[in-house]
């Protein structure tokens, strides 16, 4: 009778920690919010305009698109230094997390400053299986970011054959992944191809990843051919599931890796124009 009794207190003091620990954590949920509402304000407000001015045109324009896309990227650079400042001000609050998580993102610029922003926050908070699976997140960024040695990788090419990104050891290379059905992997393809055309002979190259789905290869070829991408391109056609994917942690497309002749990743995600620019600075 003693042994249940004393189980049932233990298991009553158990129940009543987890109580507190979740009305804790509402608790700092709710003041990461309050903290952030301005900031979130101000993007549904552009994001809002932007649709209503669409919608009074009575048909999708891309006139003050660009325009758009700019004030929505510096309103959520600002919201991103507001949560970091919220975690380095919150080191103990398991809500950190939650804003660590949301400024490292899909496409994390910056994943060394994010490594020493976990690292500052309290030993409880980094040991809890929440913030493990943070250190997780940030470790596999960290294999793939800028300085490290492209993670080696095979798949099939369009005939099915393998390539290898070892195969482009001694050049420059872009590892770009993309897929059929992306729209603005799409709407950057005339950028990437323009770069191609301009760099190709000054011992750079391009290898493509494709994440296209199981039965789409059709699909993905004539994506290759309608958008004149005239390198060599792979895929596993597994979707999300790439296994190539996965090793570098691709979470969003377009994303590319620009890689050195000895296999070092040197720059990453670079858009539009940033590509060319970054080549012509190389090539000088």
């Amino acid at each position: 009778m003693k042994n249940i009794l004393l189980l049932t207190f233990i298991c009553g003091l158990g129940l009543h920690a987890k109580a507190q620990d979740t009305t804790m954590l509402s608790a700092q949920k709710k003041e990461l919010t309050a903290f952030l509402a301005d900031a979130d304000t101000k993007l549904a407000t552009c994001q809002q305009q932007y649709y209503d001015a669409q919608k009074a045109k009575g048909h999708y324009d891309t006139i003050g698109l660009g325009e758009w896309r700019y004030q929505m990227k510096v309103l959520k650079l600002a919201r991103k230094a507001q949560e970091i400042t919220f975690i380095r001000q919150h080191p103990d609050y398991m809500a950190s997390l939650d804003a660590l998580k949301d400024v490292i993102g899909p496409l994390p610029d910056d994943i060394e400053s994010y490594n020493t922003l976990y690292n500052g926050l309290k030993k409880n908070v980094r040991q809890s299986e929440a913030g493990i699976g943070v250190k997780k997140t940030i470790d596999k960024y960290m294999t793939v970011r800028v300085g490290a040695v492209a993670p080696a990788f095979t798949a099939p090419d369009t005939s099915g054959h393998s390539i290898s990104l070892k195969d482009y050891r001694g050049k420059y290379v872009l590892v770009d992944f993309w897929a059929s059905w992306c729209g603005p992997c799409r709407e950057e393809n005339p950028a990437v191809v323009k770069a191609y055309q301009q760099f190709k002979d000054k011992n750079f190259d391009i290898l493509s990843v494709s994440l296209d789905q199981s039965g789409k290869r059709a699909e993905w070829i004539k994506a290759i051919q309608k958008d004149g991408l005239s390198w060599q391109h792979v895929s596993e056609l597994k979707f999300w599931d790439s296994d190539v994917a996965k090793l570098y942690a691709i979470k969003s497309i377009p994303q590319n890796f620009l890689i050195d002749p000895k296999g070092k990743i040197i720059a990453k995600d670079l858009r539009g124009a940033a590509l060319a620019t970054k080549l012509e600075e190389i090539f000088k």
